[in-house]
């Protein structure tokens, strides 16, 4: 983490100990969710929302070879977040960060219409300096761009970098400003805009954990022919996830987009067709989650109500791991009923406080049968899940309280076999780099250890 992004952090995290530590994470309880069940989810499509009879029937198309708990839990998932499945859909899994950076790329070229771009971090380095290009190049042309980053993960990039884009006619957001002098509505600097979302011509999209970052464009040592040479971020890759969605589902995206812009009170954005009618481009059926401050959490429920119900494996990857005691409770529950429970945690770390936070929950974990792998040739930064090969997850969502109580983040759910068979796919390359913590091992770590890592846990609710 650069000395500025240190430097910002270090400002939320003084505003947010001056405020009540009220906040709390909604209880979800399977059972109890049961009870608000539709016999069926429901279903939209480019057309909109498909009829019950419809929808049963490409349910059982696409299901047909799937658990037959996957309609259990569509519906369950609905009832606790509220938020329809979206039917034909492509979804490419964008597996690091030079991929991604090269589809992002390409489709901004390709851009006729408008490019929407909501980032927490955008740097002046190599790879933003070259994508800040392409945008201005992209405006020259008549395409409509609209800019939106977060003011503190972007602290460390120079105003100039902005400027420039605006005088060439890109508009251009800070969301929620440091200075509250320069705040439209109301100021909330613990409030941060974690969600990586752009959207091209209302046609494409792409999400997940990957910021406009050169740190972030590096590939993982896996990924690479270097050897990794230390165990400090500065020496090894970084490793991450995003994904490319064609379809309906873009255009519940851009609606994310346009409402997060909207609601800075900044002014409409300039008139263009964002919302262009949309045809099938696959078979993927996902659900779409857009989360913000101030409300339950509907990633943090979707999660929970899927390792509760797994049957079979609950497969996670995770950046930043300081999960409350419901999360602990389900992780545990479901270990100890049989399921296989892995996670893949940091081994190499750009935040020593988070990393210290996270391990102080191993004890219960691995006492409960949880197997947990640390990731040592890389910076670990995704934020993806498979759950019983059919429910997926990837997205800009931490398991820790800042992302489910405090930031909007945005993750997709892809209920579909065969996109969980990447995902299985990825999770598997994860686990042959990293190194697993045993128990046994783990009751031997160092006193200073422990001390480190009972003084992080007490700051669990603010980092």
């Amino acid at each position: 983490m650069s000395a500025f992004r240190t430097a910002a952090w270090s400002i939320v995290m003084a505003a947010t100990l001056m405020l009540p530590a009220c906040a709390s994470l909604p209880e979800v309880n399977s059972s109890s969710e049961k009870v608000a069940m539709r016999e069926q989810p429901t279903v939209a499509s480019a057309q909109g929302r498909l009829a019950k009879r419809q929808a049963a029937a490409l349910l059982a198309r696409r299901w047909a070879k799937a658990t037959p708990d996957m309609k259990a839990l569509a519906v369950l998932e609905e009832a606790a977040t509220g938020v329809p499945l979206i039917a034909g859909n492509k979804v490419t899994l964008l597996f690091d960060g030079p991929a991604t950076m090269r589809e992002m790329m390409a489709a901004v070229s390709a851009a006729k219409t408008s490019i929407n771009l909501e980032t927490y971090i955008f740097d002046q380095d190599a790879v933003g300096l070259q994508f800040a290009d392409l945008l201005i190049q992209k405006q020259k042309q008549g395409v409509t761009v609209n800019v939106m980053y977060d003011s503190v993960g972007a602290m460390g990039t120079p105003a100039e970098f902005f400027a420039r884009m605006k005088a060439a006619g890109v508009t251009v957001l800070a969301f929620n400003p440091v200075n509250p002098a320069k705040a439209k509505g109301k100021w909330e600097l613990n409030n941060r805009d974690h969600r990586k979302l752009m959207v091209v011509d209302g046609k494409v999209a792409f999400t997940g954990g990957i910021n406009i970052s050169g740190t972030y464009a590096n590939s993982s040592f896996f990924r690479s022919k270097r050897k990794n040479t230390g165990t400090d971020d500065k020496s090894v890759g970084w490793r991450d996830t995003h994904i490319k969605i064609e379809g309906p589902a873009v255009a519940a995206l851009q609606w994310h987009f346009i409402d997060a812009w909207v609601n800075q009170d900044a002014g409409e954005l300039p008139e263009r067709e964002y919302f262009p009618a949309l045809a099938p481009q696959g078979d993927k059926i996902v659900r779409v989650l857009a989360t913000e401050p101030e409300r339950d959490s509907e990633i943090y429920k979707s999660f929970i109500l899927a390792i509760q119900e797994a049957k079979t494996s609950v497969h996670i990857t995770m950046a930043y791991f300081v999960p409350d005691r419901q999360f602990i409770d389900a992780l545990c529950d479901a270990a100890k009923r049989g399921v296989d429970v892995k996670l893949v945690l940091p081994g190499v770390t750009d935040h020593g406080l988070v990393f210290q936070a996270g391990r102080s929950f191993y004890d219960q974990l691995l006492a409960s049968g949880v197997k947990i792998y640390q990731l040592q040739v890389a910076v670990l930064h995704a934020k993806t899940a498979v759950i019983y090969g059919t429910w997926s997850t990837v997205g800009s969502a931490n398991i820790d309280r800042r992302s489910f109580l405090h930031n909007y983040e945005l993750n997709v759910v892809v209920l579909d076999a065969g996109f969980g068979r990447d995902m299985e796919s990825a999770f598997a390359e994860d686990l042959r780099d990293s190194k697993e913590i045993t128990r046994e091992e783990w009751r031997k770590r160092s006193v200073l250890d422990r001390i480190k890592e009972f003084a992080a846990r007490l700051t669990e609710y603010w980092i």
